[in-house]
């Protein structure tokens, strides 16, 4: 099935997952809260919505007869490991360079 071979950032690739994230930043919203938010039919969403929960980026509670989309953070912290590793790797190459630029000022 297309949602499990789905990496973080493949998951995040797509505008309208994105728009949802966004979207769930203020609050958790019904599943037919967000369908307000988009030009496409509920089982679309629904899809968008499995695909963001597969991935970690949200949970689902069920209160009642709503489902509740919440932001989670593992989804997040495959991203944020990945840009740690960059961001390590410039900020050595800054030091190196703030290192060669001190060195050639004069004393």
């Amino acid at each position: 099935m297309e949602q499990s071979t789905l990496d973080a950032f493949q998951v995040i690739g797509d505008p309208s997952r994105r728009k949802m994230l966004m979207l769930l930043l203020e609050d958790s919203l019904t599943i037919n809260s967000l369908v307000e938010h988009f030009e496409m039919s509920r089982p679309a969403v629904s899809k968008h919505v499995k695909i963001l929960h597969n991935a970690g980026f949200i949970s689902i509670r069920d209160i009642g007869r709503e489902r509740y989309c919440i932001l989670k953070k593992d989804g997040f912290e495959e991203l944020q490991a990945w840009l740690s590793y960059f961001d390590e790797f410039w900020a050595s190459k800054l030091k190196k360079l703030e290192a060669l630029l001190n060195s050639k000022l004069p004393n």
